[in-house]
């Protein structure tokens, strides 16, 4: 089956930060690391923040240090249960806490599959690149918009649908920035969320158009590997010209972007706990002041 068709087929329900020298502290041991250790064994007090997109595997190798240096049982069961959550919440991590909506009544494409078919010879799709992101983000906006219509807005189910048809008020494509990050190749699979840019009361905001942004995730690198900027028109078909945002559009906007706010302070705060629990490991096991390497005993 190729590509355009299993987009056809798919169900409708479907600011990074620069890392401190700190985040390098699993592959250091200097001197200037050792001072800033404390002897009460607790993290540094820290404010919710977003992620770098790599935070995922940067986390992963933090706690596997402490585990290949050897940890207590109850250790190992807390490294357990940190590596459980980030396993099951990854998704919402990395784009909630950027304010993106990911349950399945919101999302536009869940796990998308790359076709093989779109590949060259050498294995990285050019066509993918150029034209694919950009057909994954317009196929998840569209879905997008019919989800809200079906589950968040009923009363509204047809204008919803209008929005993404020429028969109504709909809206039209005014520029599209896409910033690439990483090929995605066979048998990757993609995720893509939408969510508004700005506050529907911003003054960054038109009453005639929509300000949204994509992020475009890789299944298998778990980190976006492409971020789109979408400027959409409000069209009125019938009248063939531009025309105000529709009521029942606004009212969504505007408690959509409450639902971002929220997702993002709730995500950011659970990444702050997440770091917090990786530091005490850290300072509980190898950047303890006595420690000393579990390297195994040859006694029986």
């Amino acid at each position: 089956m190729n590509f355009l068709n299993t987009l056809r087929i798919q169900p409708l329900a479907a600011t990074p930060f620069r890392y401190s020298p700190q985040c390098a502290r699993f592959i250091s041991s200097t001197p200037a690391l050792r001072d800033a250790r404390t002897s009460d064994a607790k993290p540094p007090s820290r404010k919710p923040h977003d992620i770098d997109p790599r935070w995922l595997s940067t986390t992963k190798q933090k706690i596997g240090r402490c585990m290949m240096f050897g940890l207590t049982p109850s250790q190992v069961q807390e490294a357990g249960d940190i590596l459980q959550q980030l396993a099951r919440d990854w998704r919402e991590l990395i784009a909630g806490s950027e304010g993106y909506l990911t349950d399945a009544k919101r999302r536009g494409l869940f796990r998308q599959s790359v076709a093989w078919g779109e590949m060259d010879s050498m294995g990285i799709s050019s066509f993918l690149i150029i034209t694919l992101l950009e057909i994954y983000a317009e196929t998840a906006r569209v879905y997008f918009m019919r989800n809200v219509g079906t589950h968040i807005d009923p009363a509204h189910k047809r204008e919803w649908v209008d929005l993404v048809s020429s028969r109504g008020v709909g809206v039209i494509m005014r520029s599209l920035k896409l910033d690439y990050k990483f090929p995605m190749t066979y048998p990757d699979k993609v995720t893509v969320y939408h969510k508004l840019a700005h506050s529907p009361s911003s003054p960054n905001s038109s009453p005639y158009a929509i300000y949204l942004q994509a992020v475009i995730i890789s299944e298998t690198h778990q980190r976006p590997a492409a971020r789109v900027h979408e400027d959409l028109v409000i069209y009125d078909y019938q009248q063939a010209k531009k025309t105000a945002m529709p009521p029942f559009l606004m009212e969504q906007c505007k408690a959509t972007w409450e639902l971002q706010e929220q997702a993002k302070k709730s995500w950011r705060q659970r990444i702050l706990d997440i770091e917090n629990r990786v530091r005490t490991l850290e300072m509980e096991s190898w950047d303890r002041e006595d420690a000393i390497e579990d390297t195994g005993s040859a006694r029986k």
